[in-house]
Parts: C-alpha cells; sequence; structure tokens
C-alpha cells in the first residue's frame, strides 16, 4: 500500500476520522504510533512517519498510544474492495487463520509459497503474516485482560501466545507495560466466556438498514432482532458461541457497536470479533460509496435520504448458499420456515456444517427434489472442498466452482459472493425486486438496460443492489 506524505500529513493535521484504519502515524520523538484521528498530537512534519498497518509500525518499534487505541481502529476498507492474493490474507489473517493452522496453513489456502506469501504482505503492509497474526494477538490479549477475570497465563494462550513470556514481551512492547497495567481500565465481566466490548466503524452507519434485512431474513432457533438487537449463534474454530449486537449512534470515536460474546472457547474471540464486523460491514468507507452512488441522479435522493447503508454479510459462508439456494423462487418468510427445519432436523448448535447438511434425510428438506440435490450437492462439495466458501475464497474462483453445480445459476453465485465474500461489485439485474425497486426509483427497469446502467455504480454496485431492494 503506497502512502502519500502529504496526504496523510493532511489527514493528521485535520484529525480527519475517515482515514482511521486507513494508516497509522507514527512520532519518531514519543515513539509512539497513533490513528490520524488522535486528539494528542500534532507532530512536526520532521517527526512523522506513516506506515500502512500496525503491525508494521509495531515492527519499527513504536508502541501503541494509550489515548486514541489504534489498534481499535476500524479495518481498513481495502481489504473488503480487494479481490487479489493480500486482500484475502487479510481477511484469513483477521479470521485467526495463522494462529490455528500457521503460516503454512495460511499460505496453503492462497495457493502460494510461504516465502512469496511473506514477500507480498511486507512489499504491501511492511510486515509478514507472523508480524500481522502478532499485532492482532496483542489487541485480543488486551479486549481480554480488560473485560474478563481470566488469569494473565490463560489470556496468554487464549489469545494465541505461545508462552507467558511472549506474551508478557508482547504487551509491554506494543502497550509501553506489563499486562496488569490494562487490568485496571475497565470492569470485568461479570460472567466467565461473556467478553464486552465495542466494535468501532467510520460513520454514517444506517443501522436500521442493517437491522431490518437481518430480521426479515432470520433463521428461527438461530438468530433473531429484538428492539434494535441482533442476536444469533456462532459456530467457531474452537466451540459454540453466541453474539448479540446492538449499533450505538454517535459521531466520530462515540460512533460504534455495543457487542456481547459469549464463547465456550476464548481462543475465539479474535474470528469471533471478525466475523460479527464482517456481518454488519463495519469496515466500510461509507462515505467513498455514497459519493459514488449520489452522483447518480437517480439514486441521489435516497443517499441523502439513507445515508450509510451498508451490505449485510455473513458469518457462515456455507449457511449463506443454503440460504440462497432455497431462497430461489420462493418467499424470504417462506425461506425462513424452510431453514429452520433443516437447522432443527440436523440438532446442532448453531446452522449445521456441510457434513451435517449432506447426512441429512431427504425428508428434512421440505421442498421440490430438484432443490434438495442442489444442496446435497453443494454440501458434498463444501465437504470435500472443491468449493471454498471461506472469507478468503478467491471470488471468481468461488462463482465459477458455484455455477459449475447442478441447479445453481448466476443470480445464486452472485449472492453468495456478495454476502459471503463481501464482494462490493456484484449486481443482479434480473432480480425481481431489483427491477421494482429500480422502477420506483425512476431507472430503468429492463435487466440488460438496468445492467448497463449500473456500470455507473462500479465499484459499488453490491450497495446499490441493496438500496434498490429496500426501495421496491
Amino acid at each position: 500500500m503506497e502512502l502519500e506524505f502529504e496526504r496523510c500529513y493532511r489527514a493528521v493535521d485535520s484529525r480527519d476520522q475517515r482515514f482511521d484504519g486507513w494508516f497509522y502515524t507514527a512520532v519518531t520523538s514519543t515513539g509512539i504510533y497513533c490513528k490520524p484521528s488522535c486528539p494528542a498530537i500534532t507532530p512536526k512534519r520532521a517527526n512523522v512517519t506513516f506506515y500502512p498497518s500496525a503491525a508494521a509500525a509495531q515492527k519499527a518499534g513504536f508502541r501503541a498510544c494509550k489515548r486514541c487505541r489504534p489498534d481499535a481502529a476500524p479495518g481498513s476498507p481495502e481489504w473488503d474492495v480487494r479481490a487479489d492474493t493480500v486482500g484475502r490474507a487479510m481477511r484469513l489473517i483477521g479470521d485467526g487463520v495463522v494462529d490455528r493452522e500457521g503460516v503454512p496453513g495460511l499460505a496453503a489456502r492462497l495457493g502460494y509459497t510461504e516465502r512469496h506469501l511473506h514477500r507480498m504482505l511486507t512489499e504491501e503492509l511492511g510486515a509478514g503474516p507472523l508480524a500481522l497474526a502478532r499485532a492482532q494477538r496483542a489487541q485480543t490479549a488486551r479486549i481480554l485482560v480488560e473485560t474478563t477475570d481470566l488469569g494473565l497465563a490463560e489470556i496468554a494462550f487464549a489469545a494465541g501466545f505461545g508462552s507467558v513470556r511472549q506474551f508478557n514481551d508482547t504487551i509491554k512492547e506494543v502497550y509501553g507495560g506489563p499486562p496488569s497495567t490494562l487490568r485496571q481500565k475497565l470492569p470485568k465481566a461479570s460472567e466467565s466466556g461473556v467478553v464486552n466490548l465495542r466494535l468501532a466503524y467510520r460513520p454514517p452507519l444506517h443501522a436500521p438498514a442493517l437491522l431490518e434485512f437481518l430480521a426479515a431474513r432470520a433463521i428461527p432457533g438461530i438468530e433473531d432482532v429484538t428492539d434494535g438487537t441482533y442476536r444469533r449463534t456462532l459456530t467457531l474454530p474452537h466451540g459454540p458461541g453466541e453474539v448479540a449486537l446492538t449499533p450505538i449512534p454517535g459521531h466520530g470515536s462515540s460512533a460504534h457497536v455495543a457487542a456481547t460474546l459469549t464463547l465456550k472457547d476464548v481462543r475465539d474471540l479474535a474470528p469471533a470479533v471478525a466475523r460479527c464486523r464482517r456481518l454488519l460491514d463495519l469496515d466500510a468507507d461509507p462515505e467513498a460509496v455514497d459519493a459514488t452512488l449520489g452522483a447518480d441522479d437517480k439514486l441521489a435522493r435516497t443517499v441523502d435520504k439513507e445515508p450509510g447503508v451498508r451490505v449485510p454479510r455473513a458469518v457462515d459462508g456455507f449457511e449463506t448458499a443454503v440460504r440462497a439456494i432455497v431462497g430461489q423462487q420462493i418467499s424470504v418468510s417462506a425461506t425462513r420456515t424452510i431453514l429452520g427445519k433443516i437447522a432443527k432436523a440436523a440438532a446442532t448448535t448453531g446452522f449445521p456444517d456441510a457434513a451435517a447438511v449432506a447426512d441429512l434425510p431427504d425428508e428434512a428438506f421440505p421442498m421440490p427434489t430438484a432443490r434438495r440435490e442442489t444442496i446435497k450437492g453443494l454440501a458434498r462439495a463444501v465437504a470435500a472442498g472443491t468449493v471454498d466458501l471461506d472469507l478468503g475464497a478467491d471470488r471468481e474462483e468461488l462463482v465459477e466452482s458455484l455455477v459449475a453445480l447442478p441447479g445453481i445459476g448466476a443470480w445464486t453465485a452472485g449472492y453468495v459472493a456478495m454476502r459471503a465474500t463481501g464482494d462490493p461489485d456484484v449486481f443482479l439485474p434480473t432480480d425481481l425486486a431489483v427491477r421494482r425497486g429500480a422502477r420506483a426509483l425512476g431507472l430503468p427497469d429492463d435487466p440488460e438496460t438496468l445492467e448497463a446502467h449500473a456500470a455507473n455504480w462500479r465499484p459499488w454496485r453490491s450497495y446499490a443492489l441493496i438500496r434498490l431492494w429496500r426501495n421496491a
């Protein structure tokens, strides 16, 4: 990631919060790195260096600012937009793959050698996969120290450190003091396994649009939306979990989503946080999206009326794919009912995985035979590894592998790419609700003409799609 000094310095000088998470400001005279919006710094040009990641700043010997807490800034929206290897790698590192599988596992998922992957990440981010994962471990450890009653030794291993000494050294290096000093910051959690935290985002955030979308599609027994809070079960690498997410409106750093995570295994904190952030699209750059869409006269009014509409994504790619197949040519409410019956038949905590769905009896699928076989075919392909629905999946390869399966067409594959992998530029011109929404806004509703017009909305056509659905 190339950082232009003048542009970065102007952002820091004006304390522009829009750039939080895009880059980090290191002050050589203090040895501290901060968010661009940090109120504690007015650095001289000669004392400033900019880094594309917190890991790069830490690697250069800078420690995190205790006031602005740069490690808690929204993630860079670049990783959601980019579909290349570096973007995919960052999504997988955020989900804890390096902690669970090591750098060899990350490289294998991406189809590169460890050496080549290290070179690509270092060139872009100033740090390799181990340093990037280490920065994430430090943030996870800080959250656990501040918000739980776990012993420090337990936290060390829960956060992914190989030893207590490594944990102590890292926290001291990153935060400028031993772990015990962090424990004084916030009150402890009242219940073991419960973690309360704030998920930052870049305002504006149109929370009603997110909650309405999720509420309409909530699977009975898996998720629900009540009184402005979204709740659901999570299937995590080390066990089940639950989350409650409540968007809190505000400006600047006061804007956040209050999250309560109940984890069977606290090692799942980092992937749980990453999946919740992706579900609510919290790392998006809404001003960039709205500027592009608002430039279209037909969309300008809805953008002005509802700024910050996000793309509701997913915590489980396979679950999203099954949703898409079940929902073909039936109502949203009917889809919910059928998905609830499938989940109940599997008798699992959370939505069943691919292997469990593949083994379900035919009577567990209250739908036409062809559609049932499509779901079972998908489940077998995912379980066998021939279809990759992980966060770091190659988006083009995913679409190709999905449409190669009997019963899955372009609409289903596109919907899955948008929600499961976070592709920001999906458009579904043949969708009936999309065409209705387009007609309501004075846009052409013929699929071919509409698709040609939608080229003006690149690379944010997924966000336009959500707006058309809302106007249907």
